[in-house]
């Protein structure tokens, strides 16, 4: 739209906060219709069901990923489509372990769907954290409130309490893989926002996956936070037949020249007053990430920020009151 087009990448030409909406005809509104009707109830009742009790349970990790993906099962993801880096088809069993995220690593998860935290879930059953803009800090949240992240407004001010950052989350839970969206906001998939500084905390001796989830149809995207986002997702999801996931992991990247950027701060008790600054090798390390990201998306890196989301999302809703 041409009233957005100020939300447009500059550089790329990309929009990377517009919904993606896909052609529909009248003679597929009426099963399309019945099918929605259908899947609705089971899918609110069983997703309730899982995340105010069975989540909380004490459940196996393995009963708790086939839970998951029975989850995923009822819109109709039945079929994923996985790549990774250096690994051949066919051969993921006898690779080593190095390639694919593992406990002790971190992810770097490209974010536009809740889809991302329910497979990520189902497969890693990851520590999921926040990532804000201009600093290293990161706050540690369960399924529910990361898949609320998904539909929510981008956060550009700092919670005050229930913060850390990545390196104290990997001491702490040294048996799991912690997941970071460090772009810090959802978008459409076709662009990569500058990422916040919330990886400069991982140790140089632990490597950072790039993930990047894409879906057919596209659709199924939440760029745009409310209720109103809630209702379309849950219609573009469970009013098609199928859905294909698209995942591709890049080969894992350290964070070398850890010891001169956030311990040095520490050491120097300038933690606070540099939370946000990021030294050039550090910048390095971000980019490596985000490279990944747009490469395995398919995507572009764009120069748009968080406060860019933040003013499209404000002039999209007073397009809607109007």
């Amino acid at each position: 739209m041409e009233k957005f087009s100020q939300y447009r990448d500059r550089g790329s030409g990309v929009s990377p906060f517009m919904p993606i909406s896909t052609p529909t005809t009248a003679a597929s509104a009426i099963p399309h219709t019945l099918l929605f009707l259908f899947r609705l109830p089971i899918f609110l009742f069983c997703s309730l069901v899982y995340l105010t009790f069975l989540h909380h349970l004490p459940l196996p990790p393995a009963l708790r990923k086939i839970l998951l993906w029975g989850l995923m099962a009822i819109p109709g993801i039945w079929w994923v489509d996985l790549q990774i880096d250096g690994v051949k088809r066919g051969t993921l069993a006898s690779s080593p372990r190095e390639r694919v995220p593992y406990p002790g690593s971190v992810i770097a998860a490209s974010f536009t769907s809740p889809l991302d935290v329910l497979y990520l879930a189902a497969v890693f059953d990851p520590v999921f954290t926040i990532s804000y803009p201009g600093t290293r800090k990161v706050k540690r949240v369960g399924l529910l409130n990361a898949l609320a992240y998904a539909f929510s407004a981008p956060v550009l001010d700092l919670p005050g309490k229930g913060l850390t950052d990545v390196k104290s989350l990997l001491e702490e839970y040294p048996d799991r893989i912690i997941a970071v969206f460090p772009e810090g906001s959802t978008t459409n998939g076709r662009g990569i926002l500058p990422l916040t500084p919330s990886l400069t905390t991982t140790p140089a001796d632990k490597r950072i996956f790039a993930v990047s989830l894409r879906y057919t149809p596209p659709d199924i995207t939440t760029p745009v936070p409310g209720i109103g986002g809630v209702v379309g997702f849950l219609w573009k999801l469970l009013s098609r037949p199928w859905h294909q996931i698209r995942v591709r992991i890049a080969e894992g990247v350290r964070n070398e020249k850890l010891t001169n950027g956030y311990d040095a701060l520490e050491v120097e008790g300038q933690e606070g007053e540099r939370d946000g600054e990021v030294s050039m090798e550090e910048q390095r390390v971000l980019d490596k990430v985000a490279d990944n990201l747009a490469r395995l998306g398919r995507g572009k890196r764009v120069g748009l920020t968080l406060r860019d989301k933040d003013a499209f999302v404000k002039a999209w809703s007073r397009k809607g009151k109007k």
